[in-house]
Protein backbone atom coordinates (compact mmCIF):
# COMPACT_ATOMS: atom_id res chain seq x y z
CA UNK A 1 0.00 0.00 0.00
CA UNK A 2 2.55 2.57 -1.08
CA UNK A 3 1.17 6.27 -0.66
CA UNK A 4 2.53 9.04 -3.04
CA UNK A 5 5.94 9.98 -1.67
CA UNK A 6 6.84 6.76 -0.60
CA UNK A 7 10.45 8.06 0.02
CA UNK A 8 8.61 10.41 2.83
CA UNK A 9 7.50 7.11 4.62
CA UNK A 10 7.91 6.83 8.30
CA UNK A 11 6.37 3.36 9.04
CA UNK A 12 6.37 0.50 6.26
CA UNK A 13 4.79 -2.89 7.34
CA UNK A 14 5.42 -5.73 4.70
CA UNK A 15 3.52 -9.41 5.23
CA UNK A 16 3.23 -9.00 9.12
CA UNK A 17 1.96 -12.50 11.02
CA UNK A 18 1.06 -12.33 14.29
CA UNK A 19 -0.40 -15.39 16.49
CA UNK A 20 -1.44 -15.96 19.21
CA UNK A 21 -1.48 -19.76 20.72
CA UNK A 22 -4.22 -21.68 22.35
CA UNK A 23 -3.87 -22.65 25.58
CA UNK A 24 -3.80 -26.54 25.34
CA UNK A 25 -4.70 -27.12 29.31
CA UNK A 26 -3.04 -30.12 30.80
CA UNK A 27 -5.29 -32.54 29.47
CA UNK A 28 -4.32 -31.48 25.88
CA UNK A 29 -0.62 -31.47 27.12
CA UNK A 30 -0.72 -35.19 28.42
CA UNK A 31 -2.77 -36.50 25.21
CA UNK A 32 -0.56 -34.84 23.31
CA UNK A 33 -3.15 -32.47 21.01
CA UNK A 34 -1.28 -30.24 18.20
CA UNK A 35 -0.71 -26.86 18.91
CA UNK A 36 -3.34 -24.69 17.45
CA UNK A 37 -2.68 -20.70 16.98
CA UNK A 38 -4.95 -17.94 16.39
CA UNK A 39 -4.09 -16.28 12.92
CA UNK A 40 -4.72 -12.30 14.10
CA UNK A 41 -2.55 -10.80 11.67
CA UNK A 42 -2.01 -12.35 8.76
CA UNK A 43 0.25 -10.98 6.15
CA UNK A 44 -0.77 -7.46 5.86
CA UNK A 45 0.74 -4.66 4.73
CA UNK A 46 0.79 -0.95 4.65
CA UNK A 47 2.40 2.03 5.15
CA UNK A 48 2.48 5.56 6.73
CA UNK A 49 4.35 8.87 5.42
CA UNK A 50 5.22 12.17 7.52
CA UNK A 51 2.15 14.24 7.41
CA UNK A 52 -0.44 11.58 6.53
CA UNK A 53 -3.60 9.69 8.35
CA UNK A 54 -4.25 6.46 7.66
CA UNK A 55 -6.83 4.63 8.64
CA UNK A 56 -7.40 1.24 9.47
CA UNK A 57 -11.16 -0.10 9.59
CA UNK A 58 -13.12 -3.32 10.39
CA UNK A 59 -15.85 -4.67 12.66
CA UNK A 60 -14.56 -6.04 16.02
CA UNK A 61 -11.63 -8.77 16.23
CA UNK A 62 -11.00 -8.19 12.65
CA UNK A 63 -6.88 -7.63 14.01
CA UNK A 64 -6.57 -3.60 13.97
CA UNK A 65 -5.40 -3.55 17.13
CA UNK A 66 -3.39 -6.23 17.28
CA UNK A 67 -1.65 -5.06 14.22
CA UNK A 68 -0.94 -1.44 16.16
CA UNK A 69 0.44 -3.40 18.93
CA UNK A 70 2.72 -5.49 16.64
CA UNK A 71 4.03 -2.71 15.37
CA UNK A 72 5.30 -0.99 18.00
CA UNK A 73 6.36 -4.67 19.43
CA UNK A 74 3.95 -4.60 22.51
CA UNK A 75 3.47 -7.99 20.70
CA UNK A 76 6.02 -10.06 18.86
CA UNK A 77 5.34 -10.92 15.39
CA UNK A 78 5.96 -14.04 13.55
CA UNK A 79 6.54 -12.87 10.17
CA UNK A 80 7.01 -9.96 8.00
CA UNK A 81 8.72 -6.80 8.21
CA UNK A 82 8.51 -3.59 10.05
CA UNK A 83 10.43 -0.79 8.94
CA UNK A 84 10.62 2.68 10.78
CA UNK A 85 11.63 5.75 9.54
CA UNK A 86 14.14 3.67 7.03
CA UNK A 87 15.01 1.19 10.14
CA UNK A 88 13.84 -2.59 10.40
CA UNK A 89 12.57 -2.91 14.20
CA UNK A 90 11.75 -6.09 13.92
CA UNK A 91 14.51 -7.91 15.09
CA UNK A 92 16.04 -5.01 17.45
CA UNK A 93 16.33 -6.13 21.13
CA UNK A 94 14.85 -4.31 23.76
CA UNK A 95 17.64 -2.09 24.17
CA UNK A 96 17.82 -0.97 20.46
CA UNK A 97 14.41 -0.53 20.79
CA UNK A 98 14.52 2.01 23.22
CA UNK A 99 15.35 5.35 21.47
CA UNK A 100 12.71 4.45 18.82
CA UNK A 101 9.86 4.48 21.78
CA UNK A 102 10.05 8.28 21.56
CA UNK A 103 9.47 8.40 18.05
CA UNK A 104 6.24 5.98 18.06
CA UNK A 105 3.71 6.52 20.74
CA UNK A 106 0.15 5.43 21.02
CA UNK A 107 -3.18 6.30 22.62
CA UNK A 108 -5.64 4.33 23.46
CA UNK A 109 -9.46 3.52 23.28
CA UNK A 110 -10.37 4.44 26.67
CA UNK A 111 -8.23 7.47 28.53
CA UNK A 112 -9.04 6.60 31.84
CA UNK A 113 -7.80 3.02 32.08
CA UNK A 114 -4.81 4.24 30.56
CA UNK A 115 -3.90 7.01 32.97
CA UNK A 116 -3.00 5.87 36.63
CA UNK A 117 -5.64 7.13 39.23
CA UNK A 118 -2.77 7.79 41.68
CA UNK A 119 -1.09 10.56 38.99
CA UNK A 120 -1.87 14.16 38.89
CA UNK A 121 -1.72 15.57 35.38
CA UNK A 122 1.90 16.96 35.67
CA UNK A 123 3.16 13.63 36.90
CA UNK A 124 1.21 11.79 34.02
CA UNK A 125 2.59 13.83 31.21
CA UNK A 126 6.51 14.55 32.78
CA UNK A 127 6.82 10.37 33.69
CA UNK A 128 7.82 9.92 29.85
CA UNK A 129 10.23 12.70 30.06
CA UNK A 130 11.86 11.05 33.64
CA UNK A 131 11.73 7.35 31.64
CA UNK A 132 13.64 8.88 28.60
CA UNK A 133 15.98 11.08 30.97
CA UNK A 134 15.16 13.98 28.54
CA UNK A 135 15.69 16.59 30.79
CA UNK A 136 17.21 17.81 34.30
CA UNK A 137 15.99 20.60 35.51
CA UNK A 138 12.42 20.37 36.90
CA UNK A 139 11.79 23.92 35.38
CA UNK A 140 12.48 22.83 31.69
CA UNK A 141 10.77 19.30 32.75
CA UNK A 142 7.24 22.13 34.08
CA UNK A 143 7.97 23.93 30.63
CA UNK A 144 7.79 21.09 28.31
CA UNK A 145 4.57 19.83 30.19
CA UNK A 146 2.86 22.49 29.65
CA UNK A 147 4.09 22.80 26.13
CA UNK A 148 2.70 19.43 25.57
CA UNK A 149 -0.75 20.58 27.33
CA UNK A 150 -1.32 23.90 25.33
CA UNK A 151 -0.46 21.46 22.37
CA UNK A 152 -2.73 19.49 23.29
CA UNK A 153 -5.52 21.57 23.90
CA UNK A 154 -5.62 21.69 27.66
CA UNK A 155 -5.74 25.37 28.09
CA UNK A 156 -4.97 27.52 30.55
CA UNK A 157 -2.58 24.51 31.54
CA UNK A 158 -3.00 25.86 35.16
CA UNK A 159 -6.47 24.87 34.99
CA UNK A 160 -5.49 21.63 34.81
CA UNK A 161 -2.05 20.60 35.90
CA UNK A 162 -2.59 19.85 39.44
CA UNK A 163 -6.02 17.07 38.43
CA UNK A 164 -6.53 13.95 39.32
CA UNK A 165 -7.94 11.71 36.55
CA UNK A 166 -11.77 11.18 38.20
CA UNK A 167 -11.49 15.07 38.49
CA UNK A 168 -11.63 15.41 34.47
CA UNK A 169 -14.73 14.69 31.51
CA UNK A 170 -13.48 11.99 29.33
CA UNK A 171 -12.05 14.58 26.70
CA UNK A 172 -9.79 15.81 28.92
CA UNK A 173 -8.44 12.84 30.23
CA UNK A 174 -8.26 11.66 26.43
CA UNK A 175 -6.17 14.82 26.23
CA UNK A 176 -3.98 14.74 29.14
CA UNK A 177 -3.31 11.09 26.98
CA UNK A 178 -2.33 12.60 23.74
CA UNK A 179 -0.05 15.32 25.63
CA UNK A 180 1.94 12.42 27.37
CA UNK A 181 2.40 11.44 23.95
CA UNK A 182 3.11 14.48 22.28
CA UNK A 183 6.00 15.93 25.37
CA UNK A 184 7.87 12.76 23.71
CA UNK A 185 7.12 15.20 20.30
CA UNK A 186 7.28 11.66 18.19
CA UNK A 187 7.13 11.35 14.46
CA UNK A 188 4.56 8.75 14.44
CA UNK A 189 1.04 8.53 16.64
CA UNK A 190 -0.56 5.47 16.89
CA UNK A 191 -4.67 6.07 17.80
CA UNK A 192 -6.55 2.59 18.51
CA UNK A 193 -10.19 3.59 18.59
CA UNK A 194 -9.47 7.22 20.11
CA UNK A 195 -12.74 8.47 20.48
CA UNK A 196 -14.93 5.45 20.68
CA UNK A 197 -15.82 5.78 24.39
CA UNK A 198 -16.30 9.54 24.20
CA UNK A 199 -19.14 11.73 23.91
CA UNK A 200 -20.64 12.57 20.41
CA UNK A 201 -20.31 15.98 21.68
CA UNK A 202 -16.46 15.95 22.08
CA UNK A 203 -15.55 13.48 19.82
CA UNK A 204 -14.73 16.17 17.19
CA UNK A 205 -12.69 18.26 19.07
CA UNK A 206 -10.00 15.33 19.50
CA UNK A 207 -10.73 14.16 15.63
CA UNK A 208 -9.58 17.49 15.15
CA UNK A 209 -6.85 17.75 16.95
CA UNK A 210 -5.11 14.73 15.27
CA UNK A 211 -5.76 16.07 12.06
CA UNK A 212 -4.15 19.18 12.99
CA UNK A 213 -1.09 17.01 14.03
CA UNK A 214 -1.32 15.42 11.18
CA UNK A 215 -1.31 18.84 9.20
CA UNK A 216 1.70 19.03 11.42
CA UNK A 217 3.62 16.76 9.51
CA UNK A 218 3.64 13.90 11.88
CA UNK A 219 2.09 10.65 10.34
CA UNK A 220 -0.89 8.87 12.17
CA UNK A 221 -2.36 5.59 12.41
CA UNK A 222 -5.88 5.76 13.11
CA UNK A 223 -7.37 2.10 14.18
CA UNK A 224 -11.24 2.50 13.66
CA UNK A 225 -14.49 0.48 13.19
CA UNK A 226 -16.09 4.03 12.16
CA UNK A 227 -15.92 4.61 8.32
CA UNK A 228 -17.63 7.72 8.71
CA UNK A 229 -15.02 9.21 10.72
CA UNK A 230 -12.44 7.35 8.34
CA UNK A 231 -13.56 8.60 5.52
CA UNK A 232 -13.64 12.62 7.29
CA UNK A 233 -10.46 12.66 8.17
CA UNK A 234 -8.02 9.96 6.99
CA UNK A 235 -5.51 10.32 3.58
CA UNK A 236 -6.21 6.68 3.20
CA UNK A 237 -8.28 3.75 4.31
CA UNK A 238 -7.55 0.00 4.78
CA UNK A 239 -10.28 -2.19 5.74
CA UNK A 240 -9.78 -5.54 7.24
CA UNK A 241 -11.08 -8.98 7.52
CA UNK A 242 -10.14 -11.60 9.67
CA UNK A 243 -6.75 -10.46 9.98
CA UNK A 244 -6.29 -9.30 6.17
CA UNK A 245 -6.51 -6.06 4.05
CA UNK A 246 -9.10 -6.77 1.75
CA UNK A 247 -9.34 -3.19 0.04
CA UNK A 248 -7.17 -0.16 0.87
CA UNK A 249 -6.72 3.16 -1.18
CA UNK A 250 -7.62 6.96 -0.96
CA UNK A 251 -10.32 7.60 1.64
CA UNK A 252 -12.83 9.28 -0.85
CA UNK A 253 -12.55 6.62 -3.33
CA UNK A 254 -12.72 3.92 -1.10
CA UNK A 255 -16.07 4.95 0.32
CA UNK A 256 -17.59 6.62 -3.00
CA UNK A 257 -16.84 3.58 -5.27
CA UNK A 258 -16.41 0.29 -2.86
CA UNK A 259 -15.30 -2.88 -4.85
CA UNK A 260 -15.12 -5.30 -1.93
CA UNK A 261 -18.25 -6.82 -0.89
CA UNK A 262 -17.57 -6.62 2.86
CA UNK A 263 -16.66 -2.75 2.06
CA UNK A 264 -20.02 -2.67 0.76
CA UNK A 265 -21.96 -4.20 3.53
CA UNK A 266 -19.96 -1.48 5.99
CA UNK A 267 -21.09 1.33 3.98
CA UNK A 268 -24.47 0.80 4.09
CA UNK A 269 -25.15 0.92 7.51
CA UNK A 270 -23.30 4.08 7.66
CA UNK A 271 -26.08 7.00 8.01
CA UNK A 272 -26.36 9.63 5.51
CA UNK A 273 -26.30 13.09 5.59
CA UNK A 274 -29.40 13.83 3.85
CA UNK A 275 -32.46 12.04 5.05
CA UNK A 276 -33.74 11.79 2.12
CA UNK A 277 -31.06 9.48 0.65
CA UNK A 278 -31.77 6.23 1.94
CA UNK A 279 -29.96 3.14 1.59
CA UNK A 280 -30.88 -0.28 2.02
CA UNK A 281 -28.31 -1.84 4.96
CA UNK A 282 -26.65 -5.05 3.66
CA UNK A 283 -26.61 -7.49 6.75
CA UNK A 284 -24.21 -9.79 6.60
CA UNK A 285 -25.43 -13.16 7.45
CA UNK A 286 -23.76 -15.38 10.37
CA UNK A 287 -20.67 -14.28 12.02
CA UNK A 288 -16.98 -13.61 11.85
CA UNK A 289 -15.12 -17.15 10.89
CA UNK A 290 -13.15 -18.72 14.14
CA UNK A 291 -9.53 -17.36 13.56
CA UNK A 292 -8.20 -20.35 14.86
CA UNK A 293 -9.91 -22.03 11.38
CA UNK A 294 -9.55 -19.75 8.75
CA UNK A 295 -12.06 -20.95 5.84
CA UNK A 296 -10.30 -22.00 2.49
CA UNK A 297 -10.08 -19.60 -0.45
CA UNK A 298 -11.42 -16.61 0.24
CA UNK A 299 -12.35 -15.74 4.12
CA UNK A 300 -14.75 -13.90 3.86
CA UNK A 301 -16.83 -16.17 1.41
CA UNK A 302 -19.05 -17.53 4.20
CA UNK A 303 -20.84 -13.99 4.60
CA UNK A 304 -20.59 -12.79 1.11
CA UNK A 305 -23.87 -12.09 -0.54
CA UNK A 306 -21.85 -12.63 -4.06
CA UNK A 307 -19.98 -15.78 -3.65
CA UNK A 308 -19.69 -18.45 -6.00
CA UNK A 309 -18.00 -21.62 -6.26
CA UNK A 310 -14.15 -20.68 -7.30
CA UNK A 311 -14.53 -18.53 -3.44
CA UNK A 312 -14.31 -21.19 -1.96
CA UNK A 313 -11.17 -22.33 -3.36
CA UNK A 314 -9.20 -19.30 -4.57
CA UNK A 315 -7.64 -17.39 -1.85
CA UNK A 316 -7.66 -13.91 -3.99
CA UNK A 317 -4.65 -11.21 -3.17
CA UNK A 318 -4.95 -7.20 -3.54
CA UNK A 319 -5.22 -6.30 -7.11
CA UNK A 320 -5.53 -3.18 -8.95
CA UNK A 321 -9.42 -2.58 -10.48
CA UNK A 322 -9.44 -1.46 -14.01
CA UNK A 323 -10.52 1.76 -14.31
CA UNK A 324 -10.00 3.39 -10.68
CA UNK A 325 -7.24 4.77 -9.44
CA UNK A 326 -3.76 2.65 -9.29
CA UNK A 327 -3.62 3.20 -5.54
CA UNK A 328 -7.24 1.64 -4.64
CA UNK A 329 -6.42 -2.22 -5.05
CA UNK A 330 -9.16 -4.88 -3.53
CA UNK A 331 -8.93 -8.88 -3.13
CA UNK A 332 -12.16 -9.92 -4.47
CA UNK A 333 -12.06 -12.46 -7.27
CA UNK A 334 -15.60 -11.19 -8.88
CA UNK A 335 -13.32 -7.68 -9.62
Amino acid sequence: MAPPGADARLLDVEGLIARYPVPRGLLGAVMRRPQLTVKAVDGVSFSVAAGEMVALVGESGCGKTTTAQTVIRMVEHQGGSIRFDGTEIGSLNPRELRPLRREIQIIYQDPYESLDPRFTVRDTIEEPIRVHSLVARSEDREAKVHEAMERAGLTPPELFIDRYPHELSGGQRQRVAIAAALVLEPKLLIADEPVSMLDVSVRAGILALLDGLRRDGMGVLMITHDLSTAAHFADRIAVMYLGRIVEEGPAREVVRNPQHPYTKALISVVPRRDPDQRTVPQILIGETPNPVNVPPGCRFHPRCPAAEGRCKETDPELREVVGLDPLHRAACLLL
